[in-house]
């Protein structure tokens, strides 16, 4: 059968076993009912697209319905995972069909932005996605940092990570709110981002938990496991950060001295920090951190109008955008972006001269505040027609915290 023959159709329930078998060849991870399960929790089958051939399932692309913290703002956001096409279906053009057609049922929904992490960051510009934030990676030589002292109001207490949800969902939804690049989660979604596979360890230990209590409650947590090593030296085990959560400094500086000095361990790792990450400006040896750069998230617009008033802005704006979006054509054309003082915008169609041009690419790109407009001026790719249009609203777009994506989806 030619590939653009092969018929694409909604997932069913039943689908799952075969979907998560494809998806383990694909991104070759070991089979293991207990991940199975956990994922077929969050499997949403009215939002996944499956390819069969010859009753085969050969292609998949889903989608979850979350919600995703954006500069000043919470937004529904599709969130895009697992896709793939098999091995004997690759570059016949069945990934770009059933990318097309979700992008066209996301549109017809209440979303109006997308979001996912790239497998390859080469196959997602095609479709509109642009890389709209950083994150560090952190190999800590935990031995070469020292830390200020911590706050001796403060108390921490190990707990089981599972257990521990009802304390963690609080605090993490008491702070989403104002945390750039943070979703949405549910029960099922609290079990996922905790799961405990042993064949996804890498030889690491269990998954451990720790919160951080003062009299008022609970202000911070972490999540961690260990990687035991020796060597002619001694002791050279690794603290593998999952996720550090504070609500203030004094938690957070707690939390990273426990971690840090932790007995028998020699270093520390952490790979989804933000570039902004406070321990940066707090250890006293800051290259033994061993930061280095990695893709996050990234976004597509998906209903340019809803997308750009549903954040808010860090500036006073009143910029029109000559849009060009070849698969959601509803998106092209010349739009009135204005922004009051109080981050607050409305955007409208206009037949008024643009004052800058760009792809929804770029829009994407910018959208969470991490990456500076004027950087894609620079690039070529974002075109000023109106000259000081490009500092207004790379000053107006930008956040005064980066972005932390900490959900791996």
């Amino acid at each position: 059968m030619d590939a653009a023959d092969i018929p694409i159709r909604v997932g069913a329930p039943g689908d799952w076993d075969a979907i998560w078998n494809l998806l383990g060849q694909l991104f070759h991870t070991p089979p293991s009912d207990e991940a199975k399960a956990l994922e077929g929790a969050v499997f949403e089958p009215a939002r996944s697209l499956v390819a069969e051939d010859a009753g085969a399932l050969v292609g998949h692309v889903a989608a979850y319905t979350r919600d995703l913290t954006v500069p000043g703002a919470v937004v529904p956001a599709a969130h895009i995972s697992g896709v793939g096409v098999a091995p004997t279906h690759r570059r016949r053009g069945l990934l770009t069909r059933m990318m097309h057609r979700q992008l066209r049922d996301v549109a017809a929904g209440e979303e109006p932005v997308a979001v996912l992490w790239a497998s390859e960051t080469k196959i997602y510009p095609r479709f509109g996605y642009g890389p709209a934030s950083q994150r560090l990676r952190l190999d800590i030589s935990t031995r070469e940092v020292r830390l200020p002292d911590t706050n001796p109001r403060g108390r921490l207490r190990q707990v089981d990570p599972v257990e521990a949800i009802p304390v963690f969902s609080r605090l993490y939804d008491d702070l989403r709110a104002d945390r750039v690049g943070w979703s949405t989660r549910d029960d099922a979604w609290w079990k996922f981002t905790l799961a405990d596979v042993e064949s996804q360890r890498g030889g690491a230990t269990q998954l451990y938990g720790v919160v951080h209590e003062t009299p008022e409650g609970t202000d911070g947590y972490a999540t961690w496991r260990t990687k035991d090593d020796w060597n002619n030296l001694g002791p050279n085990c690794e603290v593998q950060i999952r996720e550090l959560v504070a609500a203030n400094p004094e938690a957070y500086l707690a939390l990273w001295h426990f971690l840090l000095t932790i007995d028998l361990t020699r270093s520390a790792s952490m790979h989804v920090a933000a570039l902004d990450e406070p321990l940066q400006y707090l250890v006293d040896e800051p290259r033994r951190l061993g930061a280095a750069l990695a893709d996050g998230l990234w976004i597509r617009i998906v209903d340019l109008p809803r997308a750009l008033t549903a954040r808010r802005y860090a500036a006073p704006l009143d910029v029109v955008l000559e849009v060009t979006d070849p698969l959601l054509p509803a998106n092209s054309g010349r739009w009135r972006l204005t922004a009051d003082p109080t981050g607050n915008a409305t955007c409208t169609p206009t037949a008024d001269p643009a004052d800058l041009s760009c792809t929804v690419l770029e829009l994407g790109t910018v959208y969470l505040g991490a990456v500076p407009l004027a950087a894609l001026q620079a690039a070529g790719t974002v075109h000023e027609l109106t000259p000081g249009a490009v500092h207004r609203a790379t000053t107006a777009f930008r956040w005064h915290r980066m972005p932390q994506p900490t959900d791996l989806f």
